[in-house]
């Protein structure tokens, strides 16, 4: 949905406790979930029109977004 979040704790609600326990315990993990949500707020804030660029570097912003939260979403089902 456009101007949607998807931050992983409101997209996979079911592993908060997982992804917590990542966060804190998994060096790795945790670049990668603050990667992932500077990524999100980069594109909430082009969507919301408070930043402007072009529709390719959105679109490339958003197969990044996709790209890592697939390998977070590994490392949680890993760990559940």
């Amino acid at each position: 949905m456009l101007n949607e979040k998807h931050d992983l704790v409101h997209e996979f609600p079911e592993y908060r406790d997982v992804i917590h326990k990542l966060k804190t315990g998994n060096p790795h993990f945790a670049r990668l979930f603050d990667e992932y949500h500077e990524l999100d707020h980069e594109i909430h804030r082009i969507e919301t029109d408070i930043e402007t660029t072009s529709d390719d570097y959105l679109e490339e912003k958003k197969k990044q977004r996709l790209n890592l939260k697939d390998e977070l979403f590994q490392m949680i089902k890993g760990e559940k």
